[in-house]
């Protein structure tokens, strides 16, 4: 390729990035204008939280399953096509090639966007507007199942410890992840293992916490059903396991669009 076709190329990606960011900001003028309740969540949220300049291939606006028509409603307009993609967990807005993801819960089934998001979100600037983003915690909660082949949001979380550390509510994210605190154990031993410095940004008690679950679930006879649960993480990467190699799935619905 010549020095002029990859001008050309930039020039053609700095004005396709200059209409999805115009696009995005007039769905977050309207949404602000009409007093709609949302989140911003996704690239635009976690370089909010950690000062990164990420490119987002998209805008993620969150929001309760309760207000989801709500907002289509208010968004099905000026050529726009809304579209509800998955009624457990997504919704969208195209115009042309550009598009906004409205996400009130999350394709395995298991995070639901609830009212109390909105009482822990923080105000930041997006496009130049002062909008609702997600809380550190709740927006690791968003993103630990997404570990797919093709997309996986470990570092998103592992960036996020590091710079938001004191401000998340450990108590709360581990009472979110349940009966899944395998997950977060692994998201917190991989950001020790990323950030080997930073290891005391992860409070002693959690691991301490964690750990000894591990321990008295070691003592314990394996589960009787042979059981996969990877389908929760990505259903494609763990078809094997369940078509081929005998096991159970688990319950809940992953799709690797997400």
């Amino acid at each position: 390729m010549s020095s002029e076709s990859s001008e050309d190329s930039k020039e053609d990606r700095r004005v396709r990035r200059a209409q999805a960011e115009q696009f995005y900001r007039e769905i977050l003028v309207e949404l602000l204008d009409a007093k709609l309740p949302f989140l911003v969540g996704g690239g635009y949220a976690v370089n909010a939280h950690t000062g990164a300049r990420i490119p987002t291939k998209d805008l993620d606006i969150f929001t309760t399953r309760a207000e989801l028509q709500r907002l289509l409603d208010r968004l099905n307009r000026g050529g726009r096509r809304v579209s509800i993609v998955d009624d457990q967990w997504l919704g969208k807005i195209d115009y042309g090639e550009h598009f906004v993801d409205v996400i009130f819960g999350s394709s395995n089934g298991i995070v639901p966007v609830q009212e109390g998001w909105f009482h822990h979100a923080r105000e930041a600037q997006v496009l130049g507007l002062s909008v609702l983003v997600i809380n550190p915690t709740e927006l690791i909660w968003s993103k630990a199942f997404i570990q797919k082949r093709f997309r996986h949001d470990g570092s998103d979380i592992a960036n996020i410890i590091l710079k938001q550390s004191s401000q998340i509510d450990w108590q709360r994210l581990m009472a979110y992840f349940d009966a899944h605190w395998e997950v977060l154990l692994s998201h917190l031993l991989i950001f020790r293992w990323v950030y080997p410095s930073e290891r005391d940004a992860i409070p002693s008690w959690l691991l301490d916490e964690l750990l000894e679950r591990l321990n008295r679930q070691r003592e314990l006879p394996p589960t009787a059903a042979r059981m996969c649960r990877g389908r929760l993480l990505s259903r494609s990467d763990y078809q094997n396991a369940v078509e081929v190699w005998g096991f159970l799935d688990a319950k809940g619905k992953c799709d690797d669009d997400q």
